[in-house]
């Protein structure tokens, strides 16, 4: 976490502040909300270093047929495709970026849920972006 840290710099302006979407069917929703909002904000903390109290996430779950995607794109066996968009402050190298990657669908996969099935948009933007409650 030290590096993270390190890696921000003067940059940082209180919290980090990543703001998630997930995207999944409805039975996935049901049976395991809770579970995946939690693997992901832990990632967030071991791979992004944010602190344990900056935790936005919305989720939005899908009925049959609203989720649509090529199951054999890429040479990836897709089945059940769980969609992760991340909007953060344009402040993480591409190690870290791939960091998080991984830590997330591990942290998944505890959850049964295959990384195969998984696709994350990390999406950047500037402080001057956003407004979290105070100026």
């Amino acid at each position: 976490m030290a590096r993270v840290r390190a890696e921000l710099g003067p940059h940082r302006k209180g919290s980090t502040l990543p703001f998630i979407q997930v995207h999944l069917t409805r039975e996935v929703f049901d049976s395991s909300h809770e579970e995946i909002g939690a693997a992901i904000h832990e990632a967030q903390i071991e791979a992004l270093g944010i602190p344990a109290d900056d935790r936005f996430q919305v989720f939005q779950p899908h009925d049959a047929g609203e989720i649509k995607f090529d199951p054999g794109y890429n040479g990836v066996d897709r089945q059940n495709l769980l969609v992760i968009r991340v909007t953060a402050v344009h402040m993480y190298s591409t190690a870290t970026k791939q960091l998080f990657f991984r830590t997330v669908v591990d942290k998944l996969k505890l959850l049964g849920i295959r990384s195969e099935d998984v696709l994350i948009c990390l999406t950047e933007n500037g402080f001057d972006d956003w407004y979290a409650g105070r100026a």
